[in-house]
């Protein structure tokens, strides 16, 4: 607790220290109406103009200033290739986006006394463990929703992309190892901030979706707005995924996010969106009513862990509670994005002082739209110019990020060693393989080839295609379907192998699972 009291110290001294040292602190005298006009006006152009560029198929835009929804439009198609379109109502899957309207969710729970950020994991869900005892005993609400359990980043996704539920996740997160020391180090975790969610609603009763309806998007008339997926699809009017094959948009990948809900499995429109930007920029306050007591938000707000700079405009940035807190060239901002690679990007910006916030949703990954955007509004609603074109800016660092994986997969296996050794017989490779995490997988022949399955039941199969000895190659991914990743099997002195490592596994390092049976 004492290490926490510090942090928590040192946070709020950060902020103060940056408030007051900035050069950029922005006044809220620079928010005229005339330039907030000028603003919308510029924005609605530029949105037109990246949807008709084929920036992205579709996308929807709210913008809040003083407690009103001053703007609030669709932009594109629900659909590349189809003619209906994105209205203020159309239903996006808006992925990290909901990791701050959990926050604020939980925040309610605060409010309401049912929970604190400083609950200790260990009294609400006690069935949770981390791979070491003394985090496992002393972690909090708080210390998930920050992403300082030493959890490693990806711990559970993996597990989540081969079919396992929240339940069985959460459980095996137990045999991943720390990546840093308890509160030491800041490791964006999904299934970390889930666990925050699902313990904070234990006292309730109830699951974690009940709890978002009753707390949140019941009392602000969230309508369109759920943690479930099965709700996100009985909507007519939503938007699908999309990912680029050969530079043209494709709706090709559908994403079931319920295992981790709290933390990427929100739908929401634009419009529903905007009424909780008004909560959030109100302090609790929705109107007129206190909804949420305002220290219990505040804390989501408060920069605990630091994460460097922006890397476009240059920022300091911190993370909350769910939150990213950044101070940058228009002062202070509260802001989270969001994404699938398969095909969602979502934005949150909050300018808190000028009571000024735009939420955008697209359609499609990757993009910078959704950065772009928001970084050539603030511009012109502080600056009353842009300063640079954001949108490209923004697309040149995804590519940069995203694209040279793909090419570096690619290039690792162009071309087998020459000459390429041939395969052992059918025989050396199949069988059942095991590890706690991974839990089983099983080669197997299918035709004149072998196939890896792996998660519940054998819930996922791969084709494996020879590439030199004992090591195969396989096509994991469903938006990079020429992306090779490598499987391969240790074979003993008997012929037969003894441990399989499945590469799409190993981001943990542990994808490696040892013969347990033929």
């Amino acid at each position: 607790m004492r290490l926490d009291r510090t942090l928590r110290r040192w946070g709020m001294w950060a902020f103060i220290a940056v408030m007051v040292l900035s050069p950029h602190a922005a006044s809220a005298d620079t928010i005229t109406p005339d330039r907030i006009a000028a603003a919308l006006s510029k924005l609605e152009a530029l949105a037109e103009g990246v949807v008709a560029d084929g920036g992205v198929p579709g996308l929807a835009i709210g913008v809040v200033h003083d407690d009103k929804v001053i703007f609030l439009k669709g932009f594109g198609h629900r659909e590349a290739g189809k003619p209906e379109a994105v209205d203020v109502d159309t239903v996006f899957q808006i992925a990290s986006l909901s990791k701050p309207v959990s926050a604020t969710i939980v925040a309610a729970l605060v409010s309401d006394e049912i929970v604190s950020w400083d609950a200790k994991i260990a009294d609400l869900d006690p069935g949770f463990r981390l791979s070491e005892p003394y985090p496992t005993s002393e972690l909090t609400v708080r210390d998930l929703f920050a992403h300082r359990s030493g959890l490693p980043g990806t711990a559970g996704d993996d597990l989540e992309g081969i079919g396992y539920d929240r339940a069985e996740i959460l459980h095996r997160l137990r045999f991943v190892p720390s990546m840093s020391s308890f509160r030491a180090g800041y490791s964006y975790s999904n299934f970390g901030l889930t666990e925050g969610a699902v313990a904070a609603a234990k006292p309730t009763g109830k699951p974690w979706e009940e709890i978002a309806e009753e707390k949140l998007y019941r009392p602000l008339g969230m309508a369109s707005t759920s943690s479930r997926h099965a709700d996100f699809i009985k909507h007519a009017n939503r938007a699908a995924l999309h990912v680029k094959i050969d530079g043209a948009w494709a709706a090709k990948v559908k994403r079931d996010p319920d295992a981790q809900a709290p933390a990427g499995g929100v739908s929401s429109t634009a419009r529903d969106l905007s009424q909780w930007v008004r909560l959030v920029l109100g302090n609790g306050v929705y109107d007129g009513k206190p909804l949420i007591a305002a220290d219990a938000l505040a804390e989501t707000h408060v920069p605990l862990m630091t994460r460097g700079k922006n890397p476009v405009s240059g920022g300091e940035s911190f993370y909350g509670l769910g939150w990213n807190i950044e101070f940058g060239r228009h002062g202070l901002s509260w802001g989270h994005a969001g994404a699938f690679s398969v095909g969602a990007r979502t934005l949150v910006t909050l300018f808190p002082e000028e009571k000024l916030g735009i939420v955008i949703v697209a359609n499609a990954f990757s993009t910078g739209v959704p950065e772009g955007l928001s970084d050539s509004f603030a511009d012109m609603a502080f600056d009353g110019k842009i300063e640079k074109d954001w949108v490209k800016a923004w697309d040149d660092t995804y590519a940069g990020l995203f694209g040279p994986a793909v090419a570096a997969a690619k290039a690792t296996y162009a071309a087998p060693p020459s000459p390429a050794s041939a395969a052992g017989p059918a025989s050396a490779y199949k069988g059942r393989y095991f590890n706690d995490f991974i839990g089983d997988v099983v080669v197997s022949s299918e035709g004149d080839g072998l196939v890896l399955k792996v998660g519940p039941d054998g819930a996922r199969s791969y084709s494996l295609e020879h590439f030199d000895r004992d090591m195969f190659l396989t096509y994991p991914d469903a938006e990079t379907p020429d992306a090779p990743s490598g499987v391969s099997f240790v074979v003993g002195p008997d012929g037969k192998a003894s441990a399989i490592t499945v590469e799409f596994l190993d981001g943990n390092h542990l994808g490696t699972l040892r013969r347990v049976g033929d």
